[in-house]
């Protein structure tokens, strides 16, 4: 396949916090303060961190090769780097996995837009029976979700149709910087909270009596899921990176800007949760159910603040989200646009079509309909066990044994060294990471999401 002109990010500031955007998601928002209380605090954070080197940089370094080489969509740069083999079908099944993420992801993202405007029209106020049953009744109805997942779709849309630099590149610019100060903001009001120190005690002080293998394995696949690993994101937006961008110096900074916004999410939650005797370990109901009552009781003396802050933490949440359906979206846009020869405007309408489609069922199998649960699991739950149990690690694995074991060796050093022009210092040790122990790691996180090292 001939490669194509493609179109490339305008700056270095553009590169990293669009790329930061796809990494930055619900997964640093969300699911990281909750695995964090579930999992011991600040020894989780410290595991996290040095998986985050040692496994995340160096797969998400393996993308950026395989990405800037083809300089296509992540299904035909795999088979431009391994000659049309059999390997292409790495590629296609990273779309694939994408593609349906993207589908049940945007109901997720909903329900973040729902939760905004509940807080503009001051439906955010109530016991803790109220939250639980609110998240309940808007999981399980047949038309707000739905419609939240359209409306959501719909502005990743008009931000993916104006293409790499006027859509992708200008509203991460626009939405990072946000979400940053977002973060500082709501981080700065719980750190003024009564007892928030021991929140931050919880947060940074180890307790290395917590350190066992079921910690070591969470804070492995967090690192591997929270990086955006695997659903072609990573390989997609390396296309449009230029030459002169430095792949290794780029996912550092990635991978520290993703640790830096878990952290900070953490710093938000943990104070305020502290503050008002809240468990830490609330589970995945922790920002939907939980963290509603611990804004309302925390800032209750002052109601417009606890109303503010709610609103603001909410906008972060939907933020968050879109950064990552961005990206997620692009990767399929980008397949269909250079597969099926059509314009980038069709291709993305046939993707937000089609995951809407996906994500409206994915929506109404979680209450609105019996008909739509299999074998007792609702079919978002089906979504998101094959995507995130089964192919993303099979994908994540399978990248690693390609690019160390079987991809030219020129082509790998030629791009990590951006041909010659850059030391190549560490171009041994990440060899040996991406040869070894990546596809370990990336193995145990497969066996101990299966439940099968539990």
């Amino acid at each position: 396949m001939a490669k194509l002109e493609r179109a490339n990010f305008g700056s270095k500031l553009g590169v990293i916090l669009a790329t930061a955007g796809s990494a930055v998601g619900l997964g640093n928002v969300w699911r990281f303060p909750y695995m964090t209380g579930e999992n011991g605090g600040a020894v989780f954070i410290m595991i996290y961190v040095a998986c985050v080197l040692v496994l995340g940089i160096p797969c998400m370094i393996s993308e950026f090769i395989i990405g800037r080489n083809g300089r296509a969509n992540t299904a035909r740069a795999f088979s431009i780097m391994s000659g049309g083999r059999a390997w292409t079908i790495i590629g296609f099944l990273g779309v694939l996995t994408g593609f349906l993420i993207t589908g049940y992801y945007a109901v997720v993202a909903g329900w973040c837009l729902q939760y905004v405007y509940a807080s503009l029209v001051g439906h955010m106020s109530g016991s803790p029976e109220y939250f639980q049953q609110y998240f309940a009744s808007l999981a399980s109805d047949p038309v707000k979700p739905v419609f939240w997942t359209v409306v959501i779709l719909l502005i990743t849309y008009l931000i993916i149709e104006h293409g790499v630099r006027d859509g992708i590149e200008r509203a991460s610019k626009a939405m990072m910087p946000t979400l940053f100060i977002l973060l500082l903001i709501i981080v700065g009001a719980a750190c003024m909270l009564p007892n928030a120190g021991q929140g931050l005690e919880f947060l940074f002080r180890p307790d290395f009596t917590k350190i066992n293998s079921d910690v070591f394995l969470a804070a492995l696949g967090q690192s591997f899921y929270s990086m955006s690993i695997a659903m072609g994101c990573l390989c997609t937006y390396a296309s449009y990176f230029k030459k002169q961008t430095n792949l290794t110096t780029a996912a550092v900074q990635i991978g520290l800007i993703d640790c830096l916004v878990a952290i900070l999410a953490g710093m938000m939650i943990f104070p305020a949760a502290f503050s008002v005797g809240v468990n830490p370990d609330s589970g995945p109901s922790l920002i939907f159910i939980t963290l509603p009552n611990v804004f309302r009781q925390a800032f209750g003396g002052i109601p417009v603040l606890g109303y503010a802050i709610s609103l603001l933490f909410f906008i972060l949440l939907s933020l968050a989200a879109l950064t990552s359906l961005i990206s997620l979206h692009e990767v399929s846009t980008a397949f269909f646009h250079e597969e099926l020869v059509i314009t980038r405007k069709k291709a993305a309408l046939l993707v937000t079509v089609t995951t809407a489609i996906i994500g409206v069922f994915c929506s109404l199998s979680l209450g609105a309909t019996n008909h739509l649960v299999i074998f007792g699991k609702a079919l978002f739950d089906w979504f998101d066990f094959v995507t995130g149990q089964i192919f993303l690690p099979i994908v994540g694995f399978l990248t690693c044994i390609f690019i160390g074991w079987f991809a030219p060796r020129k082509i790998v050093r030629d791009e990590f060294t951006n041909w010659g022009t850059l030391r190549s210092s560490f171009f041994h040790t990440y060899l040996f990471l991406v040869k070894y122990v990546c596809p370990l790691a990336i193995f145990f996180i497969f066996l101990h999401q299966l439940g099968f090292l539990n």
